[in-house]
């Protein structure tokens, strides 16, 4: 089963999430809604993926995925966005895999982390 790392900082969407990827069979191993938390919790429980909030990153000064990257080797970024401004592209250009619209339906956004998951996303 897929260990997922949420770095999601509003409550509601934090749950729907939660759902969301209990869902899809994922197993949840750390939830966190700020970018230091992340840093230390994410790495002590090896997830294969991390779901991180597009918004987080914006208060982040340097490359904070390569950050992310290099203290959860091996894990699959994805960055939830609302519409991509000029920092939020230098974020997906900083290192995330995935880049998925929070905007989308439920089903489309369970479709795309399903695909990047299983190593399908286009």
């Amino acid at each position: 089963m897929p260990r997922v790392f949420v770095t999601i900082a509003n409550r509601e969407e934090r749950s729907a999430l939660r759902l969301l990827l209990l869902d899809l069979d994922l197993l949840i191993v750390g939830e966190a809604t700020d970018w230091p938390t992340t840093l230390t919790e994410a790495p002590a429980v090896r997830p294969d993926m991390l779901l991180v909030d597009s918004n987080l990153l914006a208060v982040r000064s340097g490359p904070a995925l390569d950050e992310l990257r290099q203290a959860c080797e091996g894990a699959l970024i994805v960055v939830l966005i609302s519409h991509l401004d000029a920092r939020q592209q230098a974020a997906v250009a900083a290192g995330a895999d995935v880049v998925i619209y929070r905007e989308e339906a439920p089903d489309r956004i369970a479709e795309r982390l399903r695909a990047a998951i299983t190593g399908t996303y286009s």
